[in-house]
């Protein structure tokens, strides 16, 4: 019996094998490039799952594969990348899956944002970018205000977000986006002040459980890099309770019946405020972060909806561990990356600090004011979140992210001549 996860994120394959594993299913990760799960693959015994290389975006491909794979009994599909491609597969060959047309509307920021508004579950509308002359900025600024966010639809990582405070700053964010590729189409939003969080939820059958809430620390304005992550935040109990009623509602509002979710939002002074709902478990290390918290492999819970069954987390009491927190490794410059200086000093460190390497040495760090940045993970544990944090800041201000200047293009030109 098998269940097949298209591609994955960075981390989190390794208990996803062991919860197949656990519940007597077999794993088969198809990917386009085996490389990217480098760090996950070497932890894991070489028969801990079936990795098979396919071009995952060709669906015919795919699908064909899929109906050959003895025993085939559910999908994974957990990026925002492949989402919509999990859930066209997943209906064509009948598997167990959330509505397609949910999955379609969360990967579509606007329509979400207009959704919850026409629930009364936020205070602004999004309005699309149409052109870029004086009559688009005016009814930009009429619908929805200032300040505002200028972002892609589709968009994922913080690329192609802009904040905008005064016209001038709109005028060069539009004048910006329209030499950007875009996975999805422009529009703007209010500017939500406050702090940022991320609910990690599981919902079955239209109910929602709140399994906890990640702080996410952000760079200074105006980007929206993500730079530290802490699990679970300490919300008064009260607070939590609305917490999820809240997020229940607004899970509700866009058809999310089933399986888990990444809600961010921002906690403002008339009340939180979704940026965005993600139909997956937390990226980065969120995923491995709520293992250790809650004590329990989450991703069992994640094998158990795949295969239509009610996961057994949505009710269970779990043990729970120590609070966790991540820094997220950026250079101080675009370059060439070339490793990580200080990680021997990390043993000696509280916390018990450790490094995931994201980037290989050699690759390329072109953007700094967003997540494509960040060559590694620094990951610690402590008694609190807020403790942790400390642990995962200092080990990471021990440690240095290394970049070259690129080469200068002509010297790349005459390297490719000479290499055929």
């Amino acid at each position: 019996m098998s269940v097949v996860c298209l591609e994955s994120l960075t981390f989190g394959l390794g208990h996803l094998a062991r919860a197949a594993d656990a519940l007597g299913e077999r794993l088969m990760l198809l990917t386009r490039d085996r490389s990217f799960y480098t760090y996950e693959l070497e932890r894991l015994p070489k028969d801990a799952l079936d990795v098979v290389e396919i071009d995952t975006f060709d669906m015919e491909r795919v699908a064909g594969l899929l109906r050959h794979t003895p025993g085939l009994r559910g999908l994974i599909s957990s990026t925002d990348t492949w989402t919509l491609v999990g859930a066209e597969l997943t209906d064509r060959l009948g598997l167990p899956g959330l509505d397609a047309a949910a999955l379609r509307l969360t990967r579509d920021k606007a329509a979400v944002r207009n959704r919850l508004h026409d629930a009364g579950l936020t205070r602004g509308r999004a309005a699309e970018v149409i052109g870029t002359g004086t009559e688009p900025r005016e009814s930009l600024l009429k619908e929805v205000g200032l300040p505002a966010v200028v972002k892609d639809s589709a968009g994922t990582g913080s690329q192609n977000v802009w904040l905008v405070g005064d016209e001038p700053e709109l005028v060069a964010a539009l004048d910006e986006a329209t030499g950007r590729e875009l996975k999805g189409r422009l529009f703007a939003e209010p500017y939500f002040s406050g702090p940022v969080y991320s609910a990690e939820t599981l919902t079955w059958t239209g109910r929602t459980r709140l399994l906890g809430v990640s702080s996410r620390l952000m760079s200074p304005e105006p980007y929206f890099r993500e730079e530290i992550t802490a699990f679970p935040v300490a919300f008064p109990q009260a607070r939590r309770a609305l917490l999820e009623r809240w997020l229940g509602e607004v899970l509700a509002a866009i058809g999310y019946t089933d399986r888990f979710a990444h809600v961010e939002f921002v906690l403002t002074t008339g009340g939180p405020e979704v940026v965005e709902i993600n139909p997956r478990i937390g990226g980065a290390l969120v995923g491995e972060g709520m293992c250790r918290a809650l004590g329990v492999n989450v991703y069992e819970a994640m094998i158990e909806a795949a295969l239509g069954r009610r996961p057994r987390l949505m009710d269970a009491d779990p043990p729970g561990g120590p609070a966790v927190a991540f820094v997220l490794g950026y250079p101080a410059t675009p370059g060439v990356f070339t490793g990580v200086a200080g990680v021997d000093r990390l043993a000696d460190m509280p916390g018990s600090p450790v490094w995931y390497p994201v980037k290989r040495v050699g690759d390329p760090v072109e953007h700094l004011t967003d997540s494509r940045g960040y060559a590694g993970i620094v990951y610690a544990e402590a008694e609190t979140a807020e403790l942790a944090t400390h642990h995962a800041v200092a080990a990471s201000n021990a440690l240095t992210v290394l970049t070259e200047p690129f080469p200068p293009p002509e010297a790349t030109g005459r390297r490719e001549a000479s290499g055929g």
